[in-house]
């Protein structure tokens, strides 16, 4: 009986073993792809050529040769079902005016393959028209995987996952170009459960051409000048696209209890929007604490007042 049970327990073992190998063997997750810087900003001048590039690399040092494929595509801001602004996600589908770009840019070596830790300058080239309209132009190169190309080592390893990167190309043709917009919305709240400060904020660029926002958030406590927290020096900034609204959060964490004085700043197009408010942090206990102090407080008069009636 003894026997036997070894057996079985030998035979389990060794299954278990030859199972895990096989998986192994059969499946794997996409290999990584890096890419390097992931966006770039270029001036373009219409009637000439712009060149540039970016580095694309293999960080998977253990695993067989990345075969990669970069093709062009619009960029441009997504809306998110129920989000209040443009940036939840980007489409890389749609054609506008802003993206017409993607019919003059060209990548000079858009496949290849990378050994483990190799990696290889992608370059491409903008021939500008000379109709091209001044502002903003967007494009994106899309990184993956390149599926129509296999080794004997990809026989033996399923990919289950397809991994793409986005490198974003954001363009400024020379011209008449318009800078203007509105902010929408400067807002600190008046009441905090927690210590958690957010201060929000939405800006609509009407113009043709993108620009930055500068968000400056500064706490202190009530009755002092000296500063809790204060983001002056390293200040928030928000990269804004043509015909476009955008939705900044600036945060601050304050002492868990207190009254505070805080103050939002946001420079943009030329203007400065000023907004400051006192702020009351209370967490939910010491808010349920003060109620039932109030409560018994209120119970204990109406208690006083029945026992001197009483006595009278």
């Amino acid at each position: 009986m003894k026997k036997i049970n070894l057996k079985i327990i030998v035979v389990a073992i060794a299954t278990l073993f030859f199972g895990l190998l096989r998986v192994g063997n059969v499946s794997a997750v996409g290999r990584a792809i890096a890419i390097s810087p992931t966006s770039q900003r270029v001036v373009l001048t219409p009637g000439e050529t712009y060149r540039g590039g970016m580095t694309v690399s293999n960080p998977n040092s253990a695993t067989a040769d990345l075969h990669y494929l970069v093709t062009v595509a619009p960029f441009y801001p997504a809306r998110a079902e129920g989000s209040t602004d443009d940036y939840s996600g980007v489409d890389y589908t749609t054609k506008t005016n802003m993206n017409m770009i993607v019919d003059w840019l060209t990548v000079d070596n858009p496949t290849g393959t990378l050994a483990p830790n190799e990696e290889v300058t992608v370059s491409f080239s903008i021939q500008v028209p000379l109709d091209a309209p001044a502002g903003g132009q967007y494009a994106a190169l899309l990184i993956r995987e390149n599926p129509d190309v296999k080794t004997e080592e990809d026989d033996s390893v399923s990919v289950t996952e397809i991994m793409q990167m986005s490198h974003a190309i954001y363009a400024d043709v020379a011209g008449e170009t318009i800078e203007e917009g509105e902010i929408l919305q400067n807002d600190i709240p008046s009441f905090l459960f927690n210590n958690t400060l957010q201060a929000t904020s939405l800006v609509r660029n009407n113009g043709n051409v993108h620009v930055d926002a500068k968000y400056i958030l500064q706490v202190w406590p009530m009755g002092s000048d000296e500063e809790i927290c204060t983001n002056e020096e390293s200040a928030g900034t928000g990269f804004i696209m043509p015909n476009t609204e955008r939705y900044h959060t600036e945060t601050c964490n304050l002492p868990p209890v207190g009254i505070f004085r805080a103050k939002q700043t946001i420079k943009i197009f030329g203007e400065v929007s000023e907004l400051e408010k006192t702020v009351i942090v209370c967490p939910l206990w010491l808010l349920f604490l003060i109620l039932f102090a109030i409560i018994a407080l209120i119970i204990w008069i109406v208690l006083k007042a029945k026992t001197r009636k009483t006595k009278k």
